[in-house]
């Protein structure tokens, strides 16, 4: 009898070769461009492209090549909860759309638009099944809020706040900030986990363009989004990693950088003070910030008397100042009703579940992995932090966020169920059982040389 070596299995994270291919390879290869195309929005700063619907071929492409896949290691059946809660949320802004007092017809099909963060969060979940596709897909969006940064600063550089310079979901200053700074701690990751000084040149060249676009876009929730961001940011990657001259190296950047392009910013801040209007500008910010205050209350006035929500999208009609509310919860609350933030902040309370979960299995060893989480960790928490100031509950990347986390937790179980099995080898999924018809099933069963008929035998 042959003795089998038995091996070690692999750490969580680690990369292991097998002869087996990854499953699903042409739906990732489109999912991969859909998260290029919505993040980097090659159509508005490449000629020819705007022609395009981009991003509905690509997200087309990744559910055709998802249903004539073979069978992968997680299904639509696999979904974890806060998928569930994400699809309420969908199916509540669809249903405020045709009870509301505003316009029925706008809100339901923004509603309808919107619901395709849902296709791509199944997508995400069921077709990256392994951690090196997981850091494929958060390098394209960190690589590209990246060039984003650079075509703002080329074009926009006469562009007061950066404003219009991209569009989509770059084209409000306040948007691109929030952009920048969700993104920020994955490049951070990127920089540490790689050992090509090349490489590590270039995304220190990248995050130190997104934080002069940063204080160009004078966005004063982005800069308190940051600010929080980099505190965890340099808890995990400063404190916890053991690298002083990291959290060092950020202070002298951010100071710099904010000496040499943070003046508008800082006018913005000292206008918030009603005895320090001075211009224009401050004049402006002052203003903007009672405004604000006002769309507060009148936010909350809308949940109160209609509590199913006024529909998507319709909030800056219902104010009367076309303006939207500048907090994520009050804007789902209101526009969603008080049912969707419910589900708005149990599905962000799952990322960090996750998260704590992916913090308990990790190996100490296993550096690599605690970096991702530790960028996840200060994403989300930077999200939370920035969502008191901006109205960013209908953007993708903080559902890319938590859709990470439940991906890095669905490849740690299935490490786990792997080191359990025989030689820590890799269990196929159950293939699917072929018909047979009752004669067939009979024949089968019965012994050979024996009759299938009861009392007779085929040896005569």
């Amino acid at each position: 009898m042959e003795v089998l070596e038995k091996t070690s299995p692999p750490a969580f994270g680690a990369r292991r070769f097998t002869s087996k291919a990854e499953p699903l390879k042409g739906a990732f290869f489109w999912l991969s461009a859909f998260y290029f195309v919505y993040c980097a929005r090659p159509e508005d700063w490449l000629p020819g492209l705007k022609y395009l619907p981009l991003a509905k071929i690509s997200g087309i492409f990744a559910i055709a090549g998802l249903l004539s896949a073979g069978r992968s290691k997680r299904s639509l059946k696999n979904l974890p909860r806060e998928a569930y809660y994400l699809f309420a949320i969908i199916c509540l802004l669809l249903i405020a759309g045709p009870l509301s007092p505003v316009w029925k017809g706008g809100a339901t099909f923004k509603a309808i638009d919107f619901a395709k963060v849902m296709v791509v969060w199944a997508l995400t979940y069921v077709v990256i099944t392994s951690f090196d596709r997981l850091k494929r897909i958060i390098f394209i969006q960190s690589a590209s809020v990246v060039v984003i940064v650079v075509v703002s600063l080329l074009k926009g550089r006469h562009t007061i706040r950066l404003e219009g310079v991209i569009g989509g979901i770059y084209s409000n200053p306040n948007d691109l900030a929030f952009a920048i700074v969700l993104s920020l701690p994955f490049c951070i990751a990127f920089l540490l986990d790689t050992k090509k000084v090349a490489i590590k040149l270039a995304w220190l060249v990248g995050m130190l363009a997104m934080c002069v676009a940063l204080f160009l876009t004078a966005s004063r929730g982005g800069f308190v989004t940051l600010v929080f961001t980099s505190v965890v940011m340099l808890w995990h990657f400063g404190v916890k990693g053991k690298r002083p001259q990291l959290i060092a190296a950020a202070a002298l950047l951010v100071l710099v950088v904010g000496v040499a392009a943070g003046g508008r910013l800082k006018d913005r801040f000292f206008a918030i003070s009603a005895g320090n209007v001075n211009d224009n500008l401050e004049q402006g910010a002052h203003g903007s910030y009672e405004q604000r205050t006002l769309l507060m209350e009148v936010s909350l006035k809308a949940v109160t008397h209609y509590p199913l929500g006024i529909g998507m999208g319709n909030f800056p009609s219902y104010s009367g100042t076309w303006r939207e509310v500048h907090v994520s919860y009050l804007q789902i609350a209101a526009e969603g009703g008080l049912a969707s933030l419910i589900f708005y902040l149990l599905f962000f309370r799952r990322g960090f579940v996750n998260l704590k979960q992916l913090r308990k299995k990790a190996d100490p060893d296993d550096k690599e992995t605690q970096l991702f989480v530790g960028a996840l960790h200060s994403s989300l928490v930077g999200f939370l932090i920035g969502s008191l100031f901006a109205p960013e509950a209908y953007q993708y990347f903080p559902y890319f966020a938590v859709a990470y986390t439940s991906v890095l937790l669905a490849i740690s179980n299935e490490k786990e169920q792997e080191a359990a099995s025989p030689a820590g080898s890799f269990t196929e999924p159950p293939r699917r059982r072929r018909f047979r018809s009752p004669a067939a099933r009979l024949r089968s069963s019965v012994a050979p040389g024996s009759s299938p008929l009861p009392g007779k035998s085929r040896n005569l």
